[in-house]
């Protein structure tokens, strides 16, 4: 199966750098690279990729907003969406947890961790490098505990999956470090997202630092 992707930053270098590097892939083909956030839902709306690779800082409409417009609370066929930043400056980032999406890089992570993040994407999962997890997200989530706690509470074991969660760890780190099975570690956060009422790991690692649980 081919991964189609969009890419919408305002740089051309950086639409050039990321599609050959995209298109470089047997697994993979970019459908359209856009230099703005209007056109970014223009073509994302006609062409239905299965990864929209977004900048942050775009004219007419920024990456929060795109990501809000294509992936966001309500929206009836939610994309699938990775957020590409340069932590430094667009501190603001963090609100694209809550706008649905499902990936974070620095723009400077290269290749590898480029091609790792469309391909979890565009299998429904999550990829959000440890720098970005902890930086971002410490930085900018400032636990204050507040996010509100679930009425089913967490248990203690998938409190531990959280906290491993937002720090980064992988499916395969997490288990290896509880000691328990991969699939074991799945079921637990099936489990977790139900009773937080979130859609993805990265959801799960926002509610932590927000409630306190991660400090």
């Amino acid at each position: 199966m081919t991964i189609r992707v969009l890419i919408a930053d305002d740089q051309q270098l950086v639409r050039t750098g990321f599609q050959m590097i995209l298109d470089a892939q047997p697994d993979m083909e970019v459908v359209a690279a856009v230099a703005d956030g209007a056109e970014a839902i223009s073509e994302a709306r006609r062409l239905k990729p299965d990864v929209c690779l977004l900048d942050i800082r775009m004219p007419k409409l920024d990456g929060l907003e795109v990501t809000r417009l294509l992936a966001g609370p309500g929206v009836e066929h939610p994309m699938r969406v990775v957020i590409v930043t340069t932590f430094d400056l667009d501190e603001y980032v963090y609100g694209a947890l809550r706008a649905g999406a499902t990936g974070f890089l620095l723009k400077d992570s290269g290749p590898t961790l480029l091609i790792e993040a469309v391909r979890a994407a565009a299998s429904g999962e999550s990829l959000v490098s440890p720098s970005i997890t902890v930086r971002l997200l410490q930085h900018l989530a400032r636990p204050r505990r507040t996010a509100p706690m679930p009425n089913d509470p967490l248990t203690d074991r998938e409190l531990d999956v959280v906290r491993l969660v937002a720090r980064g760890r992988t499916n395969q780190e997490v288990a290896a470090e509880l000691f328990v099975s991969l699939s074991t570690v799945k079921t637990h956060l099936g489990s977790i997202q139900a009773k937080l009422g979130v859609r993805n790991r990265v959801e799960i690692a926002a509610w932590a630092w927000e409630s306190g649980v991660v400090s």
